[in-house]
């Protein structure tokens, strides 16, 4: 087989040296458009992991790298005048000139063909294919790839310029963790990236949004202004040191770059060559990246290498079929780290964000950013930060904790608001039943729903949406509060939560607009009655499903008015039912959620417009309801942070909703998502809106509730912990086990969760399993049992 290599960088290197290696008698040929020694960038970051795949891969070449590496387990966080570090993390760094030098120095004994200061112009592809009887050509040729854009038909690229602005240097300081340094100017904040990488120098990059770096005047600076500045900006952080660039060459504007984003939708090419069909394959930054702030563009290349190289060597013969499992294998992976990386690209873009954090939350929200590493995992890297900071957060919610006594998750801890406690954060989330009787009444269903689950430890349920009319239901047997024999039943749920569980219980009232007179979600969810359908009301003329669904009319200034003194009505209801909590329904494109978004309100009055407006009515209807709702008894708004399709609510639009639910008198944010119309195209993936609930919360400074696929504690106590919201809302979870919440706490050996008397003798039951389980992973792990919490 004849390959070409296109790209002498860490990726192309490697998939020659394999490819050699595996097949002696083939002629594979690397084409570098640069110097053997030339590089930009300083150090290569390396996971515990990649350099196991290195050392299987070529045990030669892998134990070269590993000899070189310099290797390091802590992060430190310097923020705010402070230091903090957590241990653990497991990585290597090695200088990039080194790693280009031993790859070059094993390709060459393997008798690779190396040709360097040699250009490949796209348009000279095919004579070069032509003339090296090229079989198989890896497309190497990195972040900028000439040869992808040729091709870029066949390829579908993708790429996105992201906010931030950096500069990779170098400098002679030390460093003995993977630091973190912020600093704040008049302009905004600047972060430091440093590492070191072998015995004397260390990488330094230096990332700042683009706004911040347009107005502190790097734009208009040399090379070394742009240095000068970086110096004198991390002084403290460098003790005295220099910063070294490899490009002083440029002009500090164009040492400064924007980070690209790259995906492609196709990874391989079909090139007719006059010997045949030639593949041309993607590799490395060519085909993908992912910000350097999860790790470097070169270990994803060194790994696409690794599984192009087993993917060929799995398939002899059926070079289309290898390509294939090799395209397949690598963007699962690959997708898995972007989304990573996309999660700490968003977090580094927003430092100011986080800024207002305390600096313990600050260090704790940066090591969790990217989702990948959990709140459990963290423990596992470093139980004494962990115990440390679950310590001091557990201080922070009101707890004292004895110095000999581990402090709760953070999910254990309360929260207040206003007059009420919640024993916990974990909330039972709003949940349709469709149980209660034709006329609205709550039944037994409902009292045993929220019942087993106030008794299963949650510190909040809540109802399902309770109607404040019999035109505001959703479907004929949803429940409702418009009358005093509704009111006495929730009042029966409310007495059984309070006199036997710690939980306190929730109401959330609303009105389902143009959704409403439908069948059940098992007997075909947003279907139209075929009888017993009544008139539907919207923020203006409305068909829900095109062409299916009724058609609402829009509402008048009397339906406004009725409509808000049905509120009134069923909040006074609900205050008298016992409720400890109310949450107004502004989501989802029920009535309120309709006035929102621009996609379900088109009026031309003072409640149509831009976005004060269009909250006009949905304000209008909170305050009528906060003024007869009990001043101590909190009341939070449910919305959707983003419509999912064009011309629709952004998460832009959902700080400014939140703020001006704030403004009003709101305690909390409940931040859902979409909804609100049917050619929405969510984006899904675990705890997916959390970062809606994130963003709310640090921008309109207001507490939030995240939801949307949180599955379990380690989730739920990753989310409280580094500030992303105060509660976490589980709804399919407490479908399928009532005492969810409790159940966690036996999996954390937390034993100070509430369980219900009558249940104890289960609860030791389970803790002996429990601990059964531990001591069998530990001894299979060879390590000890670890003990439990208390």
């Amino acid at each position: 087989m004849n390959v070409l290599i296109v790209g002498g960088g860490p990726g192309g290197l490697y998939a020659a040296l394999l490819m050699k290696r595996r097949h002696p008698h083939a002629v594979v040929t690397v084409l570098e458009r640069n110097r053997p020694d030339d590089t930009f960038g300083w150090g290569v970051v390396l996971s515990d992991q990649t350099v196991a795949n290195l050392r299987a891969a070529d045990p030669e070449s892998g134990a070269d790298i590993t000899a070189a590496l310099h290797r390091w387990d802590d992060i430190d966080v310097r923020f705010a005048g402070r230091s903090m570090r957590s241990g653990g993390h497991g990585f290597s760094g090695v200088g990039r000139k080194r790693l280009l030098a031993l790859l070059q120095e094993r390709c060459r004994a393997l008798g690779v063909r190396l040709r360097f200061e040699h250009d490949l112009p796209p348009d000279r592809l095919e004579a070069v294919i032509a003339e090296e009887r090229a079989e198989l050509v890896i497309v190497a040729d990195g972040i900028n790839s000439r040869l992808r854009e040729r091709f870029a038909e066949t390829y579908h690229p993708d790429v996105e310029l992201r906010r931030c602005r950096y500069v990779w240097l170098g400098t002679p300081k030390l460093f003995d963790a993977f630091t973190f340094a912020f600093v704040e100017t008049p302009h905004g904040w600047f972060q430091a990236h440093a590492y070191q990488f072998d015995g004397a120098m260390s990488t330094f990059i230096v990332e700042t949004p683009q706004e911040v770096w347009e107005q502190a005047g790097i734009a208009d600076m040399t090379g070394g202004e742009s240095i000068a500045f970086c110096e004198s900006l991390f002084a403290d952080v460098l003790g005295g040191e220099p910063l070294i660039s490899n490009a002083a060459h440029l002009r500090g504007s164009a040492q400064w770059i924007r980070f690209p984003r790259v995906t492609c939708a196709d990874w391989v090419h079909w090139h007719d060559a006059p010997h045949g069909r030639v593949p041309l394959v993607l590799l490395g930054d060519s085909a993908h990246t992912a910000h350097f702030s999860i790790g470097s563009g070169s270990k994803l290349a060194l790994e696409d290498a690794i599984a192009l190289d087993r993917q060929l060597a799995a398939h002899p013969g059926d070079i289309a079929a290898a390509l294939g499992r090799y395209q397949a294998e690598r963007s699962v992976e690959v997708l898995k780290l972007q989304n990573a990386a996309r999660n700490s690209t968003e977090w580094f873009e927003h430092v100011d964000r986080y800024a207002q954090l305390a600096p313990e939350q600050f260090a704790y929200s940066l090591l969790t950013r990217s989702q990948r590493i959990s709140h459990e995992n963290l423990r596992v890297r470093d139980a004494a930060y962990v115990s440390a900071f679950e310590r001091w957060f557990a201080q922070q919610s009101g707890l004292t904790v004895a110095p000999d006594a581990a402090a709760p998750p953070a999910i254990f801890t309360p929260f207040t608001v206003r007059g009420v406690t919640l024993p916990n954060r974990i909330v039972v989330s709003p949940m349709a039943q469709y149980s209660a009787t034709n006329d609205g009444m709550p039944t037994d269903w409902h009292l045993v729903h929220l019942g087993a689950r106030a008794t299963g430890g949650a510190g909040l349920v809540m109802t399902e949406m309770t109607c404040v009319a019999p035109d505001a239901r959703i479907t004929p047997v949803c429940p409702g509060l418009w009358d005093d024999d509704q009111r006495d039943m929730w009042a029966r749920i409310v007495r059984f939560v309070h006199e036997h569980t710690p939980a306190k219980i929730g109401l959330q009232l609303g009105h389902a607009g143009a959704k409403g007179a439908t069948k059940t979600m098992w007997d075909g969810i947003d279907q139209p009655l075929e009888s017993g359908a009544w008139p539907l009301i919207a923020p203006s003329e409305t068909q829900y499903l095109d062409g299916v669904s009724q058609v609402a009319r829009e509402m008048t200034p009397d339906d406004m008015r009725r409509v808000i003194g049905e509120f009134v009505q069923a909040a006074e209801r609900g205050a008298a039912a016992g409720f400890d909590w109310l949450e107004l329904h502004c989501a989802h494109g029920y009535l309120l959620s309709a006035f929102l978004s621009p996609l379900t309100n088109q009026r031309t009055d003072a409640y149509g417009g831009d976005l004060a407006a269009r909250a006009k009515f949905p304000l209008e209807v909170f305050a009528a309801v906060r003024a007869v709702w009990p001043v101590e008894r909190p009341i939070s708004v449910r919305i959707s942070a983003h419509d999912w399709t064009t011309g629709g609510n952004t998460d832009d639009h959902a700080v400014a909703i939140a703020g001006l639910f704030r403004d009003a008198g709101a305690d909390m944010i409940d931040v859902s998502a979409g909804q609100v119309v049917k050619r929405e195209r969510p984006v899904y993936g675990r705890m997916w809106q959390t970062p809606f609930a994130d963003r709310v919360r640090q921008e309109a400074g207001i507490a939030t509730i995240a939801v949307g696929a949180i599955t379990d504690a380690d989730q739920a106590n990753g989310i409280i912990a580094s500030g992303r919201a105060d509660l976490v809302a589980i709804g399919r979870p407490h479908l399928t086990n009532p005492a969810w919440t409790l159940m966690e706490a036996a999996k954390f050996g937390y034993a100070g969760a509430t369980w219900p008397v009558q249940y104890l003798y289960g609860k030791t039951q389970l803790d002996r399993l429990i601990e059964r389980e531990r001591a069998m992973q530990a001894a299979a792990e060879g390590a000890p049992p670890t003990g439990e919490l208390t």
